[in-house]
């Protein structure tokens, strides 16, 4: 999903083409999944006519200050993206929209026109994003839960480990949390940030020692800004970052000749060199035994997912199949029913035929009788 530096890339973005500019036409999709707690006419009303005054970002999430409140935010979910015709601003892959496909796109939640003729964007091919109409984004949730910003709130090398002697938690897992602990971290970034450290991703926060908070700080203000320099364009980030190699299938994954291993932490699927990036310290051992329960249970997991659906799939055979044989059998019993009904029909035809022809021989009988005197 967007993290901090695709968000970031897009509120630069409409930072330096926006603001100072007023909006003169204004389309919200009819989308109530998306566009939360506002109905389209009323959204457009209350932009048209207003001027951009800035573009502000807290961890994942964008918002457009105009010249009075209410202000639109957006929360990028996971394929929100920032399009302005004819201007490159991003290029996150699972929110790529070509530059030939129709404008404004078919997924389009929000778009804008300005003045001087500019038009943007905010897309949501996935639909999990959400865009808002609000007095103050930053003063309500999400926005007003998140942690300090991973970009513009950093600490201090000294805090940062002060902060992580206190957190007895996986490390993946604490720089995924947005609200207790930091904003703009999400998955990609966390794996790349340990990889470039030599950090596991299990390894207990408390148990890293200071050369290893001094790492993994510079990692996080490194990673950050490499991906910012080249606009958060994943196709220009460094060959040697883990994040070209993290979405192979496990055994076909590697980094520098070196292999990549899949496990599961905070509830997401994680990426590491074990070559370089070592269980080691007290916690050691209880990592290593987590680790593996985690890998069983993500393969557990994975193989309930694949049985269940195999059931499913078996269960829908085997109910289409019964419900064919019962249209047989339903289709035999009513010709059979029929055939015995023609049956018992002829039958009783033939009964009362020869009644009737045993009726019109006594008539006969007594005719001739009656001729004879």
């Amino acid at each position: 999903m967007p993290e901090l530096p695709e968000v970031e890339a897009a509120r630069r973005a409409v930072q330096d083409l926006c603001c100072g500019k007023r909006i003169v036409r204004a389309v919200v999709a009819d989308d109530s999944k998306v566009v939360d707690g506002v109905s389209p006419a009323e959204f457009e009303k209350s932009l048209v006519g207003r001027t951009i005054i800035a573009a502000h970002r807290k961890g994942k999430n964008m918002w457009l200050e105009l010249d009075s409140p209410p202000f639109p935010s957006f929360q990028f979910g996971m394929s929100g993206a920032i399009y302005i015709k004819g201007v490159p601003v991003t290029k996150y892959k699972r929110s790529a929209v070509n530059d030939a496909d129709e404008w404004p796109s078919k997924y389009s939640k929000l778009f804008i026109e300005l003045d001087d003729g500019l038009e943007f964007s905010f897309t949501d091919k996935r639909r999990f994003a959400k865009v808002r109409l609000l007095q103050d984004p930053a003063s309500v949730p999400p926005i007003s839960e998140l942690g300090p910003d991973a970009l513009l709130e950093p600490m201090s090398a000294d805090e940062f480990a002060d902060s992580l002697s206190k957190k007895k938690i996986a490390i993946k897992a604490l720089l995924l949390d947005q609200v207790a602990y930091i904003a703009g971290i999400g998955n990609w970034v966390a794996d790349e940030v340990l990889y470039q450290a030599r950090i596991h991703p299990l390894r207990t926060a408390s148990s890293l020692s200071r050369q290893d908070c001094e790492q993994l700080h510079n990692s996080i203000k490194e990673v950050i800004e490499k991906a910012l320099a080249v606009g958060a364009d994943s196709n220009q980030f460094p060959s040697n970052w883990i994040f070209h190699f993290r979405e192979k299938k496990p055994g076909k994954a590697y980094v520098d000749g070196k292999r990549i291993e899949f496990i599961t932490v905070g509830g997401r699927t994680t990426a590491f060199v074990p070559e370089l990036q070592k269980l080691t310290g007290a916690s050691s051992e209880t990592v290593k035994g987590r680790s593996r329960r985690e890998a069983k249970s993500s393969s557990e997991e994975n193989v309930k997912r694949s049985n269940k659906t195999e059931r499913q799939a078996e269960n829908e055979e085997a109910s289409g199949s019964l419900a064919k044989r019962k249209k047989r059998t339903s289709a035999a019993d009513d010709k059979e029913g029929q055939q015995k009904k023609g049956a018992q029909t002829g039958k009783g035809k033939q009964v009362v035929s020869k009644k009737a022809a045993k009726v019109v021989k006594t008539r006969k009988k007594v005719q001739k009788k009656s001729k004879k005197k």
